[in-house]
């Protein structure tokens, strides 16, 4: 059996606000070809999410503490909306495959639960959003700022 409580939680986020990526994950699955991925992911605030999509699977995300912001966008870029999960908002979010998104960490601590189809692919070209920055781009801040912020019908300036 696994479980997870507040003082596993505690660990993940302390892990997190360590790491280069300021994110930490806790797997449930046994291995990373399991049919099924599941995982607790610790991120801090300024972590970045390159805007991404998951071709052979839908996505839900519960929030076990703390609070997100979930940005969906469309094939271009363009916000179609943001929904608040944790904190003052959803505890659970699922989006159908092939939903471009990004999720930002609105506060210390915050902790969300993963599930979706495995096995475990490492995102292609194809599934990272061409009009965002890669992880370790000089635009990564303008685009955490831009993701911060955002609203229904804007477009990353890249």
């Amino acid at each position: 059996m696994l479980t997870l409580n507040q003082q596993d939680l505690a660990a993940l986020s302390a892990k997190a606000a360590c790491a280069p990526r300021l994110r930490a994950n806790q797997n449930f699955h046994a291995q990373l070809e399991d049919p099924i991925q599941r995982l607790a992911i610790a991120m801090e605030p300024d972590t970045y999410v390159r805007p991404h999509r998951h071709d052979h699977s839908w996505e839900m995300l519960i929030a076990l503490s703390g609070a997100f912001e979930v940005i969906v966008f469309d094939e271009a870029g363009v916000v179609q909306g943001r929904h608040r999960l944790g904190e003052d908002g959803a505890k659970v979010f699922e989006m159908p495959a092939n939903t471009w998104h990004s999720v930002v960490s609105l506060l210390p601590g915050s902790v969300v639960f993963e599930v979706k189809h495995g096995p475990y692919l490492p995102l292609q070209p194809q599934n990272q959003a061409a009009w965002s920055p890669a992880e370790g781009s000089e635009r990564v801040p303008a685009m955490l700022d831009f993701l911060h912020r955002a609203q229904a019908g804007q477009r990353f300036d890249s």
